[in-house]
């Protein structure tokens, strides 16, 4: 059967879904490719024009109850409309599981995800529904942060998703639907040729040093580290890194870079200590490509700090 591409909108109520639609629609063209369909799990503010849908061979589905979101329900939606091709307005209060384990119709494919997020109230939700509303990003392959201003913090949204999906492309837009190209900021003086890196900054580091290697090749950092050397490592190898929180405790992960050190077995599996050390880019099997790679200019035994973890926001 022809496959059947589902363009899945995801995000919580009036963070810009039923805008953002129609704009793909017919601002983007996508009403010509052939007979769409809209299958909207949610009443937000912006409703649609449906006399405008119906001239372009758009039909216009309502899912008003997660219960209803089930796969003989969305048999009986293929077999009465026939789509070339779905945007599904998912219900942002919904759990995803909802979606990833319903059956869909035969040829119905995912083939992208775009999450909308009001960058007003980001740092609400981040505060009190984390787990909801990094479910969304998760599987988003583009994140658009809407009605950002002068105040937004990019950095700290950016590291928020960047931290459960690496993948995702973000997008910024300000209140008035242009691009919001302001530099991010980071809390450390990137053009010194030594930084010293905090706990509070370890992970932001991390992550922008992971996406853009380059600007820090040549640089020395200096930081605390746990080391990670286990007999199995190879030998004049080891990787000095945190342990970083992303969403919740479930979530906690070791971060950290290639180090090469020819004295590596001096350093206990599990130790801590502070290292500086120059950052080069270079091949590596273990980054399946080119990455930032450490190389050592001192390396002291340090005490272990109050809190073990780092965080990304």
């Amino acid at each position: 059967m022809q496959e059947i591409p589902i363009y899945l909108f995801t995000g919580f109520m009036d963070s810009g879904k039923t805008t953002l639609i129609q704009e793909t629609l017919f601002e983007n063209g996508f009403a010509k490719e052939g007979k769409s369909l809209i299958l909207c799990c949610e009443d937000g503010d912006v409703e649609y024009d449906e006399a405008r849908l119906a001239a372009a061979r758009v039909s216009l589905v309502m899912i008003e109850r997660e219960e209803d979101f089930n796969a003989e329900r969305l048999r009986e939606i293929q077999r009465e409309y026939r789509p070339e091709q779905i945007f599904l307005e998912y219900n942002g209060t919904w759990g995803m599981n909802t979606l990833l384990e319903t059956e869909l119709p035969e040829g119905w494919t995912v083939i992208q995800s775009l999450a909308t997020v009001d960058a007003t109230t980001f740092d609400l939700y981040l505060s009190n529904m984390r787990a909801m509303i990094m479910e969304q990003l998760f599987a988003a392959d583009v994140v658009i942060f809407n009605r950002c201003d002068d105040s937004t913090d990019k950095g700290k949204y950016r590291r928020s998703v960047k931290a459960q999906n690496r993948k995702a492309q973000i997008v910024y837009e300000r209140a008035d639907g242009t691009l919001d190209e302001r530099e991010e900021e980071l809390p450390f003086d990137i053009t010194a040729e030594e930084l010293d890196i905090t706990d509070a900054d370890y992970a932001i580091w991390y992550m922008d040093c992971l996406e853009d290697t380059k600007k820090y090749v040549g640089k020395k950092v200096r930081f605390l580290a746990l080391v990670y050397n286990p007999d199995q490592l190879k030998k004049g190898v080891f990787v000095p890194g945190r342990f970083a929180m992303t969403c919740c405790v479930e979530d906690i992960t070791f971060i950290g870079f290639k180090c090469k050190y020819p004295d590596e077995e001096r350093l206990p599996h599990k130790s801590w200590i502070t290292i500086t050390a120059e950052v080069r880019y270079e091949f590596a099997k273990e980054y399946k490509g080119k990455g930032p790679v450490l190389y050592p200019v001192s390396i002291e035994p340090a005490e272990k700090p109050d809190d073990e973890l780092v965080y990304f926001s």
